[in-house]
């Protein structure tokens, strides 16, 4: 009997660590539970008192998933020692545990075992091309190089503002920009302020702004730039997430300032200046970062479509950004221009791109529509009709799924089921739909058979 029940439970141990994208969603709730029971602590609520289980996981999915969206305010509720469990959990949620394990046991010269390698590139990319051991100490050495930076240049800020503390603001603003996680310290001066003191402050949002764009390009793409000048050339991925980042960063400034440039809630009150700066600051944080300069709740409706959109496309693949991710959608928009003109496959820059990613595109498009769908119903259903509208309720549901982190204020008004929908939108959107869906799956993928053709008409 026991000799059975150790084969079995060996059995289902090779078949779990056998699907990459299973054991990094395993790794991603145990560091959820880990962040749990220590938010829960006495010790890390600056009252000294036990943290409600609910509020602790939700700040811990948050926080791990490098969203930013918040039930209790960081600055004011939690101790220090609560917030470095919140720095430390974004920290490792916005690079991954997967990145961290594979990385020190290359670094201590054991040898990489081919179930770490593949593991280590469904997490971080699809290229089974990619270098691993090399990916992983540029991983880290960058990550360094652009969070140390960034709090050196936000303490020049912080530090005459805050003192000591100031150091501490400095870096865990630049951690939590570069990770796309938008946490911040600064909540004393109001509820869900984010950043909205430092409005006309060019320095501290420009800075946080290039954080955020660095961390949400992908490594791959950073260390692609990298040899480019050894190959003189960029491979189509990252022209693809270039040309696409850059494009929804300005119309999303253009598409901000034109609808917000006269509302006296938003940027009424700005000069011309600060006007722009804090149009392409959202269009920035809207990428998945979370931070906000003015109330987003006064809004026009218009405004509020157009941060959904940009919060549902989200960063690039292999980034600390989360959403449908930018080359998603690129693939979406090149397979519509295509079919439209008469071509039977998809073609960017003279490139045809693989059917079975086209598929992928799509799958994960709509099943990210179906989890969005599902989050704001049930927000909106388990709470108060009074207490938002529906697009309100949208506007956080896409928030929570593109892991962004920017709030009109649903989450604090949001009842227990709300809550729970918005913590499981924030997880899958962080490890993925097509990755949750193969890590659920006990049988590895069927391959493709030929089976006859059945004919159905579209359109």
């Amino acid at each position: 009997m026991l000799t059975q029940f150790g084969k079995n439970k060996g059995s289902l141990i090779r078949r779990f660590s056998a699907n990459p994208a299973r054991v990094i969603v395993s790794s991603f709730a145990l560091l959820i539970f880990v962040g749990t029971l220590l938010l829960m602590l006495p010790i890390s609520s600056a009252s000294g008192q036990f943290t409600s289980p609910l509020d602790a996981l939700f700040t811990a999915t948050s926080a791990t998933c490098v969203t930013g969206l918040t039930v209790q305010n960081t600055g004011v509720y939690f101790s220090g020692f609560g917030q470095g469990v919140i720095l430390a959990l974004i920290q490792c949620g916005g690079l991954g545990l997967i990145t961290f394990a594979t990385f020190f046991n290359l670094a201590i010269r054991k040898k990489a075992g081919f179930k770490s390698i593949q593991v280590a590139k469904e997490s971080i990319s699809s290229d089974t091309t990619v270098d691993i051991s090399r990916l992983m100490s540029m991983i880290l050495i960058l990550t360094l190089l652009f969070e140390l930076t960034g709090a050196c240049v936000l303490m020049i800020a912080f530090v005459p503002e805050y003192g000591v503390q100031g150091i501490f603001h400095s870096l865990f603003l630049a951690v939590s920009s570069y990770c796309n996680a938008g946490f911040d310290l600064l909540g004393g001066v109001g509820a869900q302020s984010s950043l909205c003191p430092l409005y006309d402050n060019p320095l501290v949002l420009i800075t946080i702004s290039v954080l955020i764009i660095s961390g949400g390009l992908g490594f791959i793409v950073w260390q692609d730039i990298y040899h480019a000048k050894v190959r003189k050339r960029l491979t189509l991925h990252t022209k693809v997430v270039l040309i696409g980042t850059a494009g929804l960063l300005v119309l999303g400034t253009l598409f901000i300032a034109l609808l917000e440039w006269r509302n006296p809630g938003t940027l009424g009150s700005m000069d011309a200046g600060e006007k722009v700066l804090n149009s392409f600051f959202l269009s920035v944080s809207s990428r998945t970062a979370g931070f906000n300069t003015f109330p987003l709740e006064n809004m026009t409706g218009l405004a509020k479509l157009t941060v959904i959109a940009l919060m549902f496309i989200g960063a690039a693949p292999g980034s600390t950004g989360g959403g449908i991710k930018v080359t998603t959608m690129f693939v979406l928009i090149a397979t519509v221009v295509c079919v439209l003109t008469g071509k039977n496959d998809t073609v960017i820059n003279h490139r045809k791109v693989e059917k079975g990613v086209v598929y992928k595109a799509l799958a994960i498009t709509v099943a990210a529509l179906i989890a969005v769908m599902i989050c704001t119903a049930v927000v909106i259903f388990t709470a108060n009709p009074e207490m938002f509208s529906e697009i309100n309720a949208l506007f956080e549901s896409v928030s929570a799924f593109g892991t962004v982190g920017l709030t009109i204020g649903v989450t604090e008004h949001a009842s227990v089921f709300g809550r729970i929908a918005l913590i499981l939108a924030m997880f899958l959107g962080r490890v993925g739909p097509m990755s949750l869906a193969l890590s659920l799956a006990m049988r590895p993928i069927q391959k493709s058979t030929v089976l006859p053709e059945g004919k159905i008409m579209v359109g």
